[in-house]
This record gives structure tokens, sequence and C-alpha cells, in this order.
């Protein structure tokens, strides 16, 4: 059975620098792939190198990737630009002079001059490139593998609940049975109680009996029922069949109301309401499949 989930936990760490780096992903379900990416400032350049390395192998989801030196603070530092600070305090005196302004209070505008300090980091070679690589693939198998794992319990529960649905239909067929021959018995008496039965055009009723019967029969709503349900359990051993398995439980939901429309039997409608209930919980279920 192919059915993954998509929520998902993984995670690594390495070495890089004497520090360690801890990659870490996290998933919920999206109809769509929704990366956010959180980097320590010296891999920001690298986002989209991870963007491309995480798509390739994760197709569907809400889905995060964090990086994080486990003491960033050994990461950067701040620098002091001491000439331009410096510049920027002559300007303002001058600018202060020309307008008649007070020189007092010059310095905290001077620090939050742009460039006045700076954050250095370390730069990243290629062979720790590779390595951080290498890191964010072992993270994507964990995280994989939880996939799997998880997918393979919800796969059990929606495969179940299909096969109590196709149970529920032997039901229906049963009953279906004895439905018409109670149902023709009930249409000759209501006749025979307002016209007596020597005055029935008995060629005629039969027409009219046939047509009417035809109106109320469900066996082609029964025969695609079990097409459906049949067809969801063999798309549930192929890769990625969450939207295909969406779309055919939507016309499992279709039979299953037309039959439940068309019966006009008690005990067709209950055992179509647990029909309902069954497909309800596949649907939520299906909401968490790749």
């Amino acid at each position: 059975m192919q059915t993954m989930s998509m929520t998902g936990y993984g995670k690594s760490k390495t070495h890089i620098n004497h520090k360690v780096l801890l990659a870490e992903f996290r998933s919920v379900n999206s109809k769509q792939l929704d990366l956010n990416i959180r980097l320590p400032l010296s891999l920001r350049h690298k986002e989209q190198e991870f963007r491309a390395l995480v798509s390739d192998t994760v197709e569907r989801g809400k889905v995060d990737l964090f990086l994080n030196f486990e003491s960033e603070s050994n990461e950067r530092r701040n620098t002091f630009n001491k000439q331009l600070a410096l510049k920027y305090y002559q300007e303002l005196q001058q600018f202060a002079l020309e307008t008649k302004s007070k020189k007092e209070h010059l310095l905290p505008l001077v620090f939050n001059m742009p460039d006045v300090f700076t954050q250095e980091t370390n730069n990243i070679d290629s062979k720790e490139w590779n390595k951080i690589k290498t890191l964010v693939q072992n993270a994507l198998k964990d995280f994989n593998a939880f996939r799997k794992a998880e997918g393979l319990s919800i796969g059990k529960e929606i495969a179940g609940r299909i096969k109590i649905i196709l149970s529920l239909l032997t039901k229906v067929d049963q009953a279906d049975k004895l439905r018409l021959t109670v149902l023709k018995e009930r249409i000759r008496k209501n006749i025979n109680a307002v016209v007596p039965s020597a005055k029935t055009n008995k060629n005629r009723f039969e027409e009219e009996l046939i047509y009417y019967i035809e109106k109320m029969d469900i066996t082609e709503e029964k025969v695609r029922l079990k097409t459906h349900c049949t067809y969801f359990l063999e798309t549930m051993k192929e890769k990625s069949s969450g939207r295909k398995l969406g779309f055919i439980s939507q016309e499992i939901g279709r039979e299953i109301n037309t039959i439940g429309s068309k019966a006009n039997d008690a005990d067709i409608q209950k055992t179509v309401v647990q029909m309902k209930d069954e497909l309800e919980k596949v649907k939520e279920q299906l909401m968490n499949v790749l």
C-alpha cells in the first residue's frame, strides 16, 4: 500500500566549524506544496538551492524547514565601522550648525545610521556545503519515513471503511430483492381497493407497473458503487494518490445518495445512512493523504 501522510517530522544533526547544525522538517496537510524555510544568516544566500532540494522530494503539504546552529551566537558578531560613524557624525554636526539646531544627542542618531554596525558571518566553503546538503537529505529521509509510517496507518483505516461500505452494499442488495416484490404487491392492492380487478386492464397495468418500478430501480447504482469502491482500493496502491482518491470518493457519494433517494425503503435508507457515515470518515482521512 503506497498511501503516505502529509503530516511528517524529521531531523538530523552534523558538525560545521566545530558547531552543531540541526536540520528539522515539520509538515501538515495542504492542497499544494507550501514551503517555509528558516536559515542561519550564513546560509540565507542558499535558500533557492534548499528549495530545489526539498521540492524534488516533497510533493505536497505545508512544510517547514528549520536549519539552526545550536549556538548561534558563535556564528555571528557585530563590527563597528569607525570611519563611517565619524563621517556621519561630522555631517550631522555641520547640518546642526547650518540649521542652528542643538548638537547634543547626535551619537544615538549615528549608531542607527546604515552600515555603522554590521554582522560578520562565517563563510561556508564547498566541502561544508556538501556536508549541509547531506544533512538536509538525511533529515528528509527521516521525514519521509515518518510520513510513510503514518500513511500506512491511515491507509488501513480508509481501506477498512471502504470494505464496510461494500459489506453494507450486500445488505442493500438483499433488501432490494424483497423490496421489489413488496412494492408490486402493494401497488396491486392499492389499485384493487379503488378499481375492481375485473375492470382492470392487465396489460396496461403491467406496463405501468414496469415503468414505475424502473424509475425506482437501483441496479445500475449498486453496480457503479461496487465498481467505484473496488477502483478506490486499487488506486490506494498507487503513489501520491490522495487527489485521485478524493475524486473517486465523490463518485461513491453520488451513488450512495442516488440509492437513498430512489429506493423509497426504510431498511435501505438506514443502510444508506451507515454508508454515508463511513464515507464521511474516509473523506476526513483523505484530507491528510499525499
